[in-house]
């Protein structure tokens, strides 16, 4: 891919396209006085320290060069590149019900869109730190290994739905424990599990393995989305039905509270409630602020690599290219003609 940072300085190069036409003009023009004295060719021999030609390849070698230099301030990018940086921050890894329960409408546009904006959000601010994310239903794995590359962060945050897990269901316990196993082992910085789900848990364990978590030096702060009443869960293919459960009755998942409030106070953390509003990302905020921080290096890619560096580089071998041929000539033919007039004396 390809892009410039900065493409309004490419209006320059329409400066460039006047210049061009202003010259062109100017050597038809030039010519057309000439041929009223007489013969072009007469006139070389009358005017020999006059060259056209070194003076039209003055002005094409320094119209190349700003053109090259528009070019360079609009900033050229593409590529990808790779660099290793150090930051004082915390680790965090995010962990994201993406169970069929979690298209339930009843926070807008629902809960799981409403859980990767948060997500999403909290990747712009955690801008020092390092975050990782696992995503988990009736199995959890690792979505984006710890991090700093927020914009994968984002990559990865998009890709994210229900069908990326076959087996549904809702093992916190299983999502836990592997965010437990996805932090670095460096010493000394805060690590913080951010568990987004419904609290609609089917396999059991989840407070224990919270408690371990905390037990470890992690802090499990959990944020609980949906309504304590609960709501009928789509079918999540677009036609508006519902899920039914075996007797044909439309499937109701409701927020469980008590769960999610017993996990964060086993994990040592806090429980916050999403709503249609940003309170809860405000809250959690604050609470991942009290962590310690600590220099954590890590490699990170940027989306698009600066390219700008060769045409400066052309641009510069351009202008001193042209101003030393048209010099050295200028200085060579006048020594010449010095040199012709002291014979003829």
């Amino acid at each position: 891919m390809f892009k410039f940072a900065n493409p309004e300085y490419l209006y320059l190069l329409v400066l460039l396209a006047v210049l061009v036409g202003l010259h062109i003009y100017s050597n038809i023009s030039h010519r057309r006085k000439l041929a009223r004295y007489g013969e072009p060719e007469l006139l070389a021999r009358l005017m020999p320290d006059a060259s056209e030609g070194r003076a039209s390849l003055k002005f094409w070698l320094l119209a190349a060069a700003f053109g090259l230099c528009c070019l360079m301030l609009a900033r050229p990018q593409f590529g990808s590149h790779q660099e290793t940086v150090t930051r004082q921050g915390i680790e965090t890894v995010i962990a994201l019900d993406i169970s069929n329960s979690m298209l339930a409408d009843d926070v807008s546009p629902n809960r799981l869109e409403k859980s990767k904006r948060i997500v999403s959000n909290l990747v712009d601010r955690l801008e020092n730190d390092k975050i990782g994310m696992i995503v988990f239903a009736g199995d959890a794995f690792v979505q984006l290994p710890i991090t700093s590359d927020f914009v994968s962060a984002k990559v990865f945050l998009n890709t994210i739905s229900p069908s990326l897990i076959a087996r549904q269901g809702t093992d916190i316990r299983a999502a836990i424990e592997l965010a437990v196993r996805s932090f670095t082992p460096n010493e000394g910085v805060g690590k913080a599990i951010i568990l987004i789900t419904d609290g609609e848990n089917h396999e059991g364990g989840a407070v224990e393995a919270a408690q371990a978590a905390a037990e470890q030096g992690y802090i499990v702060n959990v944020l609980g989305v949906g309504l304590p009443s609960g709501t009928p869960v789509p079918v999540g293919d677009g036609s508006g039905n519902f899920r039914k459960d075996k007797d044909g009755n439309p499937v109701v998942s409701k927020l469980n509270e008590s769960m999610c409030r017993d996990i964060a106070a086993a994990g040592k953390g806090s429980y916050f409630y999403v709503d249609n509003s940003n309170s809860a990302e405000k809250a959690l905020l604050n609470e991942l602020d009290k962590l310690a921080k600590a220099d954590v290096e890590t490699t990170v890619f940027t989306e698009f690599d600066e390219q700008f560096r060769g045409l400066a580089w052309i641009m510069l071998i351009l202008v001193l290219f042209g101003a030393l041929i048209c010099e050295s000539s200028n200085l060579k033919l006048k020594k010449f003609n010095l040199l012709k007039r002291s014979e003829d004396k």
